[in-house]
């Protein structure tokens, strides 16, 4: 498909606006849209918090915050923000919200997904749509805007950080460490990815005794995020350190300066890729192939998705109570596999 008009000396919108791990899947089609076309001035609609995550990135020029609370005036607030038209808009999100924005706003060009993957109507708001693929991993899926405008998404880079000025805080946080941190993210948005609080409580004890390890809770402060913690706190001999409810761009610091992470099908499990940490991912809601870490930690992966042998296509199919498939042990074996191959390559390379 061919894009017509010029974008790379002009205006750019990206409508992606609500997950952290949908942002950390947008970051490399904006570095590698910066990349080609240094002159192209970004603009990118976000929901407060990845907003926070993200602010400060060098690749995005402007911030428009969506701020769902306010109702019907949060369409409005954008509405005035984009005032000015644009020369490209990306329809990356295809739900309702999104498809809003996407109308509010002024372009030529707006290129989105095709009809059949534009839930909710949204193909009725671009003016271009690219290809229909066959069911791939969420990141290819984006790549696909990039192979439209004739954009190389290679290399693939985030450039995620920590910025300059988090250095001294993220010395701060670990010289209280006796030991290699190992980050657990411990909560997710729905509760059928979640683990059970025991089983974290068991493993968190076992990195301590057997691996030499400091366990790190992470994540936010949801009520049940925070039930689990005081269960793993109740059951454990060694106390884990908390830093749930830390701002995002201390989880980064955190996250990236941790020796290994053990995260849930969750936000955090992509910043870990994103920032060349070895994550162990926990995975039975949703299909790896398609959410779980891309192109690297394969092997890391917790896989209760599939039955034990099975092979299974790529696609968007959810599978409840899948979690409680997974034991510890199965989670130490792959804790092992990080100590045979990972462990000495993420000491040389920790930042701190």
């Amino acid at each position: 498909m061919s894009v017509p008009g010029d974008w790379t000396r002009g205006r750019v919108a990206i409508v992606m606006m609500s997950a952290i791990g949908d942002a950390v899947h947008v970051l490399p089609v904006i570095t590698a849209l910066k990349r080609y076309a240094p002159a192209c001035r970004i603009s990118w609609v976000l929901q407060p918090g990845p907003a926070s995550l993200v602010r400060g990135h060098s690749a995005i020029d402007e911030i428009v915050l969506f701020e769902k609370s306010r109702g019907w005036r949060a369409y409005l607030d954008v509405r005035r923000r984009f005032a000015e038209p644009f020369d490209l808009v990306l329809a990356l999100q295809v739900y309702l919200k999104a498809g809003v924005v996407t109308a509010l706003t002024r372009a030529p060009v707006k290129l989105g997904f095709d009809r059949a993957r534009a839930r909710d109507l949204n193909w009725l708001v671009t003016t271009h749509r690219i290809a229909p693929q066959p069911p791939q991993h969420v990141q290819d899926q984006y790549f696909e805007f990039l192979a439209a405008l004739g954009v190389p998404p290679e290399p693939v880079t985030w450039d995620l950080g920590p910025w300059p000025q988090e250095r001294a805080a993220q010395r701060e946080f670990f010289a209280r460490l006796e030991r290699p941190a190992a980050t657990l993210v411990i909560g997710a948005s729905h509760p059928h990815k979640e683990w059970l609080p025991e089983r974290w409580a068991e493993l968190s004890d076992a990195l301590v005794e057997r691996y030499g390890l400091q366990p790190v809770i992470a994540g936010g402060r949801s009520p049940r995020e925070l039930r689990t913690e005081r269960a793993i706190r109740d059951r454990a001999r060694h106390q884990p350190l908390s830093s749930l409810g830390v701002p995002l761009r201390q989880l980064v610091a955190i996250i990236d300066g941790s020796a290994l992470v053990v995260s849930l099908d969750t936000g955090p499990l992509h910043l870990a890729v994103a920032l060349g940490r070895p994550v162990i991912s926990l995975m039975g809601y949703n299909n790896p192939k398609r959410v779980g870490p891309y192109r690297r930690f394969h092997d890391l992966v917790v896989d209760a998705y599939g039955d034990p042998g099975a092979d299974y296509p790529v696609s968007a199919a959810h599978r409840r109570g899948r979690m409680p498939r997974i034991e510890v042990a199965d989670v130490l074996a792959k804790v092992e596999r990080w100590r045979r191959r990972y462990r000495d390559a993420a000491a040389a390379t920790a930042p701190v």
